[in-house]
């Protein structure tokens, strides 16, 4: 009997995703962070995926683990540096070096895009749109400039949707055994024939 197993992918893309819109609700200027973000932040952005990549390890897949573990581990960071100053464990961290912390994200994030090139375009739009996100939202730390930090809160929903959607593709397109949404695949390269 062949031991077939469940893809983790959308699960955690749906915890990337949601996540990533409801903290750019908040960058883009509608509500303070609060609670349920940080929630969001611990167990769905940062456990679940952090399962995920532990899950896709399993499958041997390098992309998967080092993409969902990496990004659950970025949750539970953030929601750190947010949480232990009010705990009075640690000094806050000043915009400027919060905004190293995000330019070295999105450094990985930038690498990461390269990676997902071999993939689906929509795998290609939320590396390429999450790459986008964390340099815009170093450039709001570096500058302080408020209207970078809107654009960037907008962008971040963009890119947290493009998640939620291609973690709906997977499962509906499997479950269906058919193209119900595009992900937009890439067609197979035929190798050089040589004489």
């Amino acid at each position: 009997m062949e031991n077939k197993l469940a893809n983790p992918a959308p699960l955690g893309l749906m915890g990337f995703g949601m996540t990533t819109v409801l903290l750019n609700i908040h960058n883009a200027g509608f509500f303070p962070i609060d609670s349920m973000i940080l929630a969001m932040g611990i167990f769905y952005g940062g456990l679940a995926q952090v399962i995920v990549g532990i899950m896709e390890f399993k499958k041997g897949n390098t992309f998967g683990t080092t993409a969902f573990t990496s990004y659950g581990l970025f949750w539970l960071t953030l929601v750190g540096l947010i949480v232990m100053p009010e705990m009075g464990i640690a000094q806050p961290s000043p915009a400027g070096f919060m905004g190293w912390y995000l330019v070295m994200w999105g450094v990985f994030t930038g690498f990461m895009y390269i990676g997902s090139r071999r993939y689906c375009l929509a795998k290609q739009f939320v590396f390429a749109s999450l790459t986008v996100l964390f340099f815009l939202l170093a450039a709001r730390d570096f500058t302080g400039n408020a209207l970078i930090g809107t654009i960037a809160g907008f962008e971040g929903i963009v890119c947290g949707l493009s998640a939620i959607y291609f973690a709906m593709a997977q499962v509906l397109n499997e479950e269906y055994g058919r193209t119900v949404l595009p992900v937009g695949e890439q067609k197979a390269t035929l190798a050089p024939q040589t004489a």
